[in-house]
């Protein structure tokens, strides 16, 4: 009996040191994966084609959005708009961002402004689902919309047309986590 105890002490005991040794070169390898890319992306890295697309699919591949896809993936916030959700995001098309002051988008692309760029970029986005109903609603309570940057942006309905923080919402997309309410304006905070 204590010769079996011994064997299967041995045994464990080996398993283990082998799984600790190979875990760590895994480890290794993937911390050597992590970076060599720009930067771990969590769930925005996940390929699937089977489901759903979620906001940020939808954003990459849309044609007007290629300078908020930029701006996201400069400011690293990609798995904000991957995660489950409700989250509803009012996208700027890029003539929005193509009318802010010259030097604007390049100078919040640089790496040293990635913290100024996530927070005009957190600012579009909403906890919850809003689509142009849903605005309507809240326009017609009275109610500002509370973004992700604790900030409140009035909603506003003037005949057919929705505005949010004075950007027109010009379409109204559903995804698998949310809603895109694409804007013809980038929302910068007032002060």
């Amino acid at each position: 009996m204590k010769r079996i105890l011994n064997t299967l002490f041995l045994l464990t005991l080996s398993t283990l040191i082998i799984c600790a040794c190979s875990s760590g070169s895994e480890k290794q390898s993937g911390e050597e994966t992590a970076t060599a890319t720009s930067h771990p992306k969590g769930q925005a890295s996940v390929e699937d084609d089977v489901s759903d697309k979620n906001i940020l699919q939808v954003a990459a591949g849309s044609d007007m959005h290629t300078t908020l896809v930029a701006a996201v993936q400069a400011a690293q916030i990609e798995h904000v708009l991957v995660n489950a959700g409700p989250l509803t995001v009012f996208a700027p098309i890029n003539d929005a961002f193509d009318a802010l002051p010259a030097g604007t988008v390049e100078n919040l692309l640089k790496p040293e402004n990635k913290a100024d760029l996530a927070t005009i970029l957190t600012r579009h986005a909403a906890p919850g689902s809003f689509d142009e109903e849903g605005l309507k609603r809240e326009a017609r309570k009275g109610r500002k919309i509370y973004m992700a940057t604790g900030d409140y942006l009035e909603v506003t309905v003037e005949g057919d047309e929705i505005w949010v923080a004075g950007a027109k919402v010009i379409a109204t997309i559903q995804t698998s986590n949310g809603i895109i309410n694409v804007v013809d304006k980038v929302i910068l905070p007032s002060n």
